[in-house]
């Protein structure tokens, strides 16, 4: 039940100029982003390399990953991170945000560091080794969401804090280019010490036995971000919301806020703080009559935009393989053909998903989430059908150039739209004491569509064909659209405001 000592030490944060601190949260916050992004979507530039160094079998083209081994080694992180929104998203709610903070951090760290010493030579027990660790990786990354989009929304003003939030998940922006980064710096460095012919020349020596180190590199490096702000995060205060609205001290809180954000708030410590009315949980009708219907929308439509998300970002080399913009496997030696792909994945992250990141931080809080959300869905759609229906065409030599501006376009409007927005409205629009919980749930909801799109691509793939699996995903994001119109506007309210806690008080208070 928020007080009218609370509401004072709350209201103070909303209208608290911008300054050095909310800064210092964006990165510390983003840095967990950076490290999520990099460690979900790094894998995509290794898996061919894991195929050919494990699984050659003296053919005639180069070794590839089994199907099922593919799935397995894309998708299990998904299992982690949908498992850690729900655990970590409930745990944020009971012990506080910044206890487990530190949790997921560590987690982290530990998981990428020993998802590159996968055990063993023998190709079963690098590839389940891998796979158990990285489960775990996604069980840290998974935690992360939750708590940062709620750690973010809790300090930030009114006026700027869809810009915060949006700044934190831009990261990911971040992530993704520093993956193909490193990608192309390893796989250039080896290459030019361990030069190796194609494949199709000699098969045996395309793939020097030192490749064997590439991709382990590659995995264990996104140690590094998240063990440089693990000290930074511990030093962080717990968040004033929950320490006044949760935890029910609302002295603390301002105690707090006065020192990282130089502003004095005086509380005098009411002794008969009311346990109000407002103290419904999650499983309770006034809980589905208030939020029921939010919480319905912000997981269904982070759902059908993760199923065209992921499929898209995670499978983009067969992609580009297919319309002939990565050269054939055969023409190629084993780290030639990893840079190749992590030149791509660059360029389309530098074009398109980097910027359309930082166009929601610029627009969010003047034309609100509801218009960027309904305009992303709009685009995708289009330039999905529009890269689907006259499928023929693109693979046309001469017609590949065209191909990837129209997919790049469509992460652009990802990006600036559902991506972004997705993970924004449900840091703001629930209760205190719920928060990081709904945030957790939407967020599992959407990891349940990555997993559809990464298992799902990869099946449908083989039996449909790319042109249909194009037709399929540009439905998804029609319906994404459709249900963007249950999804609340949250721009320029309080948080109090928003979630009711606001008018409950008022209520409690003419009692």
């Amino acid at each position: 039940m928020a007080n009218k000592e609370q509401l004072k030490v709350l209201n103070a944060l909303d209208v608290a100029k911008t300054q050095m601190y909310h800064f210092t949260a964006i990165v510390i916050a983003g840095m967990g982003f950076f490290t999520d992004s990099y460690d979900l979507f790094c894998i995509s530039l290794v898996t061919k390399l894991l195929g050919r160094i494990y699984y050659y079998d003296g053919g005639n083209s180069p070794g590839s990953l089994p199907q099922n081994v593919s799935a397995a080694i894309n998708g299990v992180a998904f299992c982690g991170t949908l498992a850690g929104q729900l655990f970590f998203g409930w745990l944020g709610d009971k012990m506080g945000r910044k206890r487990v903070y530190g949790m997921t951090l560590m987690l982290m760290v530990i998981a990428s560091l020993a998802s590159g010493l996968s055990l063993g030579k023998d190709p079963k027990a690098v590839v389940s080794t891998l796979c158990f660790f990285r489960f775990w990786l996604g069980f840290g990354i998974g935690g992360d969401y939750p708590l940062s989009a709620t750690i973010m929304s809790e300090y930030a003003n009114k006026k700027t804090r869809g810009a915060f939030i949006a700044a934190v998940f831009a990261m990911q922006g971040f992530g993704i280019l520093a993956g193909g980064a490193v990608g192309i710096i390893v796989s250039s460095a080896f290459k030019a010490f361990f030069p190796a012919p194609a494949f199709h020349d000699n098969p045996i020596l395309s793939t020097v036995p030192q490749a064997d180190y590439v991709w382990r590199i590659v995995l264990m490096f996104g140690a590094i971000p998240a063990a440089l702000t693990y000290y930074w995060r511990m030093k962080m205060p717990e968040t004033a919301r929950y320490t006044a609205l949760v935890a029910k001290n609302a002295q603390q809180a301002a105690a707090d806020m006065s020192k990282v954000m130089q502003v004095v708030i005086e509380t005098e410590v009411d002794q008969n703080q009311r346990q109000g009315g407002n103290e419904f949980g999650l499983f309770t009708k006034s809980f589905v009559r208030r939020h029921g219907l939010h919480l319905f929308a912000t997981a269904i439509t982070w759902f059908l935009l993760d199923i065209a998300y992921y499929s898209q970002n995670l499978f983009q080399k067969d992609v580009f393989s297919a319309i002939g913009w990565i050269p054939e496997a055969k023409t190629m030696s084993a780290l030639e053909e990893v840079y190749k792909i992590a030149r791509a994945q660059t360029l389309i992250a530098l074009c398109s998903t980097v910027p359309g990141y930082w166009f929601t931080v610029a627009f969010i809080d003047r034309i609100g989430r509801f218009t960027i959300q309904l305009m992303g869905f709009f685009f995708m759609t289009v330039f999905m059908f529009a890269l689907a229906i006259p499928y023929h065409h693109w693979t046309l030599s001469g017609n590949q150039i065209g191909f990837v501006v129209m997919y790049s376009l469509t992460f652009f409007f990802a990006n600036f739209g559902p991506n972004a927005t997705t993970f924004v409205v449900p840091a703001e629009i629930f209760p205190a004491r719920l928060r990081s919980t709904c945030h957790g749930i939407s967020a599992a909801a959407g990891k349940v569509g990555a997993m559809v799109g990464a298992f799902g691509f990869l099946y449908a793939q083989n039996s449909i064909g790319l042109r249909m699996v194009l037709l399929l995903l540009g439905g998804a994001n029609f319906l994404g659209m459709l249900f963007t119109l249950l999804v609340p506007e949250s721009k320029g309210k309080s948080l109090e405001e928003i979630s009711g806690e606001a008018d409950e008080e008022a209520n409690t208070n003419r009692v």
